[in-house]
């Protein structure tokens, strides 16, 4: 099992909505956890609450495009989502600036549900989860920093190790991942809403894209060569340290801290 832990990209600046999404989402889910106990009031809230594709269709529930970004199905789905908001939302929202990434996001998981109402827009199974909202934050972040280092922890039965690996390697796998879930697994039948994630990523590239060229686009990559604009580990298949967040020493190549 591979499961990444950090990346070695510290930010210029807090992660303020970074922090409170992840905030907002724990206490949306400690608000609710004791319907977990009580199966059909879970998933009577989770119909009202989560983006339900055929109530949609009906020209309903359209607040749940924003809801259901903040509900979850159990804890490890939380953690999960939250951990990936973590490692990778701090630099998304550096790029955009505090509130403009807040709108970034929320527009990803939009986009998400979309895509996911597009592939069955007649299932009466609720979509829940910050998963596709993420998916845009991992899309654009492999945009602009597709060599950034991201470790990886190996877990396999007796083999601990963190494996140092370029982001567009683990975004772009966990991508694939997606497409793939998306044409296997056939629709309506509830698990993992491959097609929300695919979504999300998708529309994370596109709504960076535009920012991405401002910011000079291939010349950009080229000055930086894809690693972040300022200076972090060098590739090396060894556990190294991270550094701390907070505003890096200026390099030759700029970064969003450095636009006018």
């Amino acid at each position: 099992m591979l499961i990444p832990i950090r990346d070695h990209n510290p930010p210029a600046k807090r992660p303020f909505v970074t922090y409170a999404l992840i905030v907002v989402n724990i206490v949306v889910f400690v608000g609710y956890a004791g319907l977990f106990a009580q199966e059909f009031r879970l998933m009577d809230f989770f119909q009202s609450w989560g983006m339900l594709p055929a109530r949609l269709r009906l020209g309903e529930g359209y607040v749940t495009l924003i809801t259901h970004q903040f509900l979850h199905a159990d804890l490890l789905h939380l953690g999960s989502n939250l951990l990936f908001l973590w490692i990778f939302g701090n630099n998304m929202e550096d790029v955009w600036g505090h509130f403009r990434f807040l709108g970034f996001y929320l527009l990803c998981g939009i986009s998400a549900a979309a895509l996911q109402f597009a592939s069955d827009p007649g299932s009466a199974v609720p979509m829940v989860g910050a998963s596709g909202a993420i998916a845009g934050v991992l899309g654009g972040y492999v945009l602009f920093y597709p060599r950034a280092r991201v470790d990886l922890f190996l877990f396999l039965i007796v083999i601990f190790r963190v494996i140092p690996t370029p982001a567009w390697v683990v975004l772009g796998g966990w991508f694939m991942l997606q497409i793939l879930g998306g044409v296997s697994v056939p629709s309506g039948g509830g698990g993992v809403a491959y097609w929300a994630h695919a979504g999300g990523f998708l529309a994370g590239v596109a709504l960076s894209f535009p920012l991405w060229q401002r910011m000079g686009g291939r010349a950009f990559w080229s000055r930086c060569v894809g690693h972040p604009p300022h200076p972090e580990a060098r590739y090396r298949f060894v556990a190294s340290s991270v550094p701390k967040s907070g505003k890096p020493p200026r390099a030759a190549c700029p970064g969003p801290w450095e636009r006018k």
